[in-house]
Parts: C-alpha cells; structure tokens; sequence
C-alpha cells in the first residue's frame, strides 16, 4: 500500500483543531452556501427527470440514458466526460468524468452510481413529491447522491473554486448488481484510486437518533456455496455403516459449528439458501435452489449459499480459513466443499487517514453551524464501490442524500437534505483543493 496522502494531523494536532476557536467562511464559501440554497428547486427538478428514467441495473439502455444525462450536466461545468462500455462484463457500463484543475492540486476522487434494483418491470417508477420528501424508485440509492454531487460541484463553479480543482468522477453502472468478473468492472476505478489523495463516497447519508453520523468504514462482502454429496438409500438405513449421516445431517453439521465457532467483533455472516434432496440444484445465477425427494430417501446432496462481512481484508482471509477447516472434517460416508465467489466487495478499515478526513469535515460542519458527525458504528453500513480503493486512499462515505427504505418500494428521499450534504461536500472539496 502506497503512503497515505492524507495523513492531515497526528492524534495531538487533531485533539488541539477541536479546540479552536470557529472559524469564518471564506467569500467563496459564503457565495457556495447561496447558491446551493437558491438552486434547490433546480436540484430537485434534476432528481426527479433521473428517478422517472429508470436505470435498474440490466436496463442497460436506462443505465446508459441516465449516464447521458450526467453528461450534460458535467460537461458544462469543465469535466471531460467518457462513457465506458462494460459488455464484455454483461453490464450497461460507467461513467467516468474528469478534469484536472491547478498543478499540485490534490486529486479528489468522488464515487457515485447510475443503476438502482428497481428493473424496469418493477411496479415501482415514479418520482412523486410531497413537499421536502420525495418518493421513487432510486430517489436516495444513488440519484439523490449524484445530485448532490452536480449541486456541489455548480456551487463551486459560481463561486470559483472549481476551476482549480483536480477531480474525477466514477458514476458506476452496476454497484446494485456488480458484472463479472468485477476485476474488469472495477479496473479503472481501482487505477483512479493508486492516483487519488481523497475519495468521497456519495452514497446516502447515515442518521442515528436524529443525527447525522460520519462514515470512515464499509466491511466487505464475500460470497460462499457449500455442497455436500451423501450416499442416498433408504431412509430405515441412515447412520449405518454403509449409508452414514446423509447429506442434509452434515450439511446441518457444518452450518450449526458456522454458529458456534466463526463468530469474532465485526463479523456478520449468513445463510441465504438451503436445500437437500435426493437431487438438488442451483440456477446459474445462484440465487434459486430446486430440491427433490421423499420423507423415506436419505438426501445424497445438500447445497447452501450464503455470505460473510468483514472490516478488513486480513479478517476475510481468517474467516475463509475456518469455514474451510470447518467443511473438511466430514461425518461419516459424506464429503464436503466449500467455494469462494470471485470478486467479493473488499472492507474499507476506520483507518487513521480516514479519520482525519472526518475532522476535517466537522470543521466545515462548525463553519456551517451544522452539528458535528460522529463516525458511525462500523456494522452498520454494508459494502460498497469505494472499497476498491480503499487500500490506497483515505475517504468518507455517505456524502449522498438522506433516504429511507432503501431498495423496496416506497424508498423516500429528505429532499432538504441534498442542501444539506451539498454545502458539505462543496465546501470541503473546495479547502481540499486550496489546502485550507
């Protein structure tokens, strides 16, 4: 891993920033403030032509539509703008905008997404306003944190701060349902990450208790499938020396010391499916089981899928160690294996640099009179794109809008909350750039 860039202040300096006394907005910061609050209307009006298109992760005409319209938003602010076809990965693509701002200038790598779970025969397509809320289908997850981004960013160019700003944009097409192999799918966006000096993620805002929280950590997601092959017979013969356990007591077996034994702080782990028979299959996309059998026949196969989340890549690997030794110890006439889906989301780790950022950011927050964010309880926000660079460069997550019920019907956005986040984000990009 390279030095982090971002290594801003040591636990003393930090200590002595919290101390000090406010500081005042800048003119430029001032004019940010304005115009983010005069453009509100045009923000959510923006909103609502990006969540009435619908971009589900296989409508790759929808993803690759709503990616057209960042485009004409973006290049009018000074940003070179390539749409990056992912075919070969069997997604739409991405959206990929830069601009390269004053020599020296830190480079700021903000991460968004076009695509949403709502396909486009979902029932579930309409932006539909009631006053400061907004209900449709992506509304929060992400179109309301890529119109913060597009506020942030025409705020910083009134004020003019923009034009010195180093800053390329990654605008995912398939973060909700990631191509494969995702080494292909992500390649760029690691690349931009071993360059960057800052990433900013622009997922929605996490609120506890009313309070808007920082976000220093992601863990990981990493997928399983577990088969186990029995001798089948009849049923009166299990547990005899010629049929054994079967494969639906082993599977049981190993699930249950899964329970027992894997559990260690910051890891979650689950099972999603499960089936045993006298014949038993996935589909190919893994995420449906058919199972057939009778009460009298033991189960010659046994299936599950599941996964694990971790808070760093060194806990990942442990945890596959175990599961493996787990499976390995097999019961009587029954055999086991276990396989590791490729190209799991990997954690973003509370580092040190990623909390200096967050001090960073409630300096703004001071200056804005906002309430400071603490960081948010690391279990409490699952795996996402700026993982990838996560190893290489220090960061923030949820600098999006503020939603709830994300990914089911009815998912609502906190239309003032893109205000919010916008006078955060254009703020502290714009001390960034000018090493305030």
């Amino acid at each position: 891993m390279r030095i982090r860039a971002l290594m801003l202040c040591s636990s003393v300096a930090l200590a002595a920033l919290s101390s000090t006394a406010h500081a005042q907005l800048s003119a430029p910061e001032t004019n940010i403030v304005a115009t983010i609050d005069t453009e509100y209307e045009r923000s959510v009006a923006l909103l609502e032509r990006l969540v009435n298109q619908n971009s589900g992760t296989m409508n790759f005409a929808g993803v690759k539509t709503v990616g057209d319209m960042m485009r004409a938003e973006l290049e009018p602010l000074g940003f070179r703008v390539e749409w990056i076809d992912m075919a070969k990965a069997g997604r739409a693509g991405h959206l990929i905008a830069s601009k390269p701002g004053k020599k020296g200038a830190k480079k700021l790598l903000l991460i968004a997404h076009l695509d949403t779970v709502f396909e486009a025969d979902s029932p579930f397509q309409t932006f539909v306003r009631n006053g400061d809320e907004a209900m449709g289908p992506g509304a929060g997850d992400d179109k309301g944190g890529m119109v913060v981004i597009v506020s942030a960013l025409r705020a910083m160019k009134v004020a003019g701060t923009l034009k010195d700003a180093a800053i390329e944009i990654h605008m995912t097409g398939d973060e909700e349902d990631s191509g494969d192999p995702i080494e292909v799918t992500r390649a760029l966006l690691i690349a931009a990450g071993k360059t960057a000096d800052v990433a900013l993620d622009f997922e929605g805002l996490s609120i506890e208790n009313g309070k808007d929280m920082g976000v220093i950590s992601r863990r990981s997601s990493n997928s399983w499938k577990l088969e186990v092959l029995g001798v089948t017979g009849h049923s009166s013969l299990i547990f005899d020396g010629t049929y054994g356990d079967g494969a639906a007591f082993e599977l049981a077996r190993i699930l249950h010391r899964f329970r027992t034994e894997l559990p260690e702080p910051n890891l979650t782990f689950n099972v999603g499916l499960v089936a045993a028979g006298q014949e038993a299959s996935l589909d190919a996309d893994g995420v449906r089981i058919s199972a057939k059998g009778k009460t009298n026949i033991i189960p010659g196969i046994a299936l599950a899928r599941g996964d694990f989340r971790t808070l760093s890549e060194e806990q990942s690997a442990r945890v596959r160690e175990k599961m493996l030794a787990i499976v390995a110890t097999s019961a009587p006439k029954t055999s086991a294996k276990i396989t590791f889906d490729q190209g799991g989301y990997p954690a973003m780790a509370p580092t040190d640099g990623n909390k200096a950022l967050l001090a960073r950011l409630n300096i703004v927050n001071r200056d804005l009179s906002l309430s400071e964010q603490p960081p948010l309880d690391r279990l409490k926000r699952g795996a996402g794109d700026i993982s990838f660079v996560a190893n290489d460069v220090d960061g923030l997550v949820g600098l999006g809008a503020f939603s709830t019920g994300d990914h089911a019907p009815g998912e609502t956005v906190d239309l003032a909350s893109i205000k919010r986040q916008a006078k955060r984000a254009a703020i502290l990009m714009t001390r960034l750039t000018h090493g305030k």
